[in-house]
């Protein structure tokens, strides 16, 4: 199967061509010929799979097939996209701006953690797509920023992460100022119950598309574990950098200050490394992703939710440098790459105190994962394994420190806290 003939239009078909791409994945193959027929849909698969450009480019095809306004000059807002976070938004409209750069729609993403005035300015001079997080498009609701009257198409990004960073009943404010009569598209990296329950509360008789199976890891990932010592992970990871000759390495940690501090050791052993987080602004996240992808850092070191907006292509190497508490989390982070078919490796340094959460990481991918010990590393058997404190993420076996118990957004329940939180975070 081509592109050619799942009934896109030239201008999208030459846009595809530039990029290189000339047969869909699967999710592709499967949603763009649905979406096509304005049909709402449920979309279940793993990152990696294509699913930006399995919404992008139906939605591009039809606002070009619609009649044109009247008035030439006016640009309503005629697709809104939803977003977890501000990177995944700005990479989206980057994908939008690729994909239609052949067609006359306007484009703008609007989030949080930066000055509101210039995404009032885009809105003013008038777009037709609007990627947004929800926190960020809520103030522009309530400051009467965007007028979303005219909405055609609700597209949900990642439903699964944000159900899990609390945005449901942002998500539900925003629906309401929305026109009924639209084709709402929900696309998740993960296929739960819950997100289906989300779906039947925004959907219409969606067509359910379902491309990996539930919670499996990719095939196109070569998975090892590394058994160590705590203290000795620094070591063995600078060991294995070094002896691999890795030069692109997304490496991930549990807490923001534990990603300082293992970028800070890096670039000690010579290794040039940065760190991403909730903490850092977001001109300093997008100059770290743009050093990281273009080769000027060798390793890039950074939380779960920071790192969900990363979207490389071919990126070889994403290293555990400690085993997420939800086993969930492994999956999307060894998403990170064998995508699109391209193979890539992913290693987990694993101390004894971590044992408990590979053995569900395990059971959820339904295989062993082979464990490679490394020579000089092997780890002391007479250690004994100690409570692991999770710094604040969801299903945390210890409350950690600070009072926010098991939330890992720091107090996103709290509507005392939410409204100050929102735009800071996201």
């Amino acid at each position: 199967m081509s592109f050619t003939s799942l009934g896109l239009s030239a201008p999208l078909l030459k846009a595809i061509k530039e990029q290189g791409y000339d047969k869909p994945t699967p999710i592709q193959a499967q949603s763009i010929p649905i979406i096509l027929k304005r049909q709402d849909i449920l979309a279940g698969a793993q990152t990696g799979t294509g699913k930006t450009a399995g919404f992008t480019l139906p939605m591009l095809e039809l606002l070009n097939r619609a009649k044109p306004s009247r008035d030439k000059k006016a640009h309503h807002v005629k697709v809104l996209i939803l977003t977890p976070t501000r990177e995944l938004a700005s990479q989206v409209e980057e994908s939008v701006r690729i994909y239609g750069k052949h067609l006359p729609f306007k484009s703008t993403v609007i989030f949080g953690g930066v000055k509101i005035n210039p995404q009032i300015t885009a809105l003013r001079r008038g777009v037709e797509i609007v990627v947004a997080t929800p926190g960020r498009l809520l103030d522009h609701i309530s400051q009467k920023t965007i007028n979303l009257s005219k909405v055609d198409f609700l597209i949900l990004d990642e439903a699964d992460r944000m159900l899990d960073m609390g945005f449901v009943n942002d998500i539900k404010k925003v629906i309401a100022v929305l026109p009924k009569e639209r084709q709402t598209l929900l696309f998740s990296a993960t296929y739960s119950d819950e997100i289906k329950k989300l779906s039947q509360k925004f959907l219409r008789s969606p067509a359910l598309i379902e491309v990996a199976r539930r919670n499996t890891s990719s095939e196109t990932v070569k998975q090892a574990v590394y058994p160590v010592d705590k203290e000795r992970k620094r070591e063995l990871l600078t060991h294995l950098i070094n002896k691999g000759k890795w030069t692109q390495v997304l490496v991930f940690t549990r807490t923001k200050h534990g990603a300082n501090r293992l970028s800070g050791q890096l670039e000690k052993d010579s290794i040039s490394s940065v760190a991403i987080h909730g903490n850092k602004s977001q001109n300093a996240r997008t100059k770290a992703l743009a050093d990281f992808k273009a080769g000027k850092i060798r390793v890039l070191v950074a939380t779960d939710i920071a790192a969900r907006g990363i979207d490389i292509d071919q990126l070889p190497h994403v290293v555990n440098y400690e085993l997420p508490n939800v086993s969930e989390d492994y999956v999307h982070r060894i998403g990170r790459t064998g995508r699109a078919g391209h193979e890539g490796e992913a290693v987990s340094l694993v101390c004894v105190d971590e044992n408990e959460f590979l053995e569900n990481i395990e059971k959820l991918i339904n295989k062993d994962i082979p464990k490679i010990w490394e020579k000089g590393f092997k780890p002391d058997p007479s250690i004994k394994a100690e409570p692991i404190n999770m710094g604040g993420n969801r299903g945390a076996r210890n409350k950690p420190r600070g009072g926010n118990g098991g939330n890992r957004n720091g107090g996103r329940n709290s509507n005392s806290s939410r409204n100050s939180n929102r735009s800071r975070s996201r």
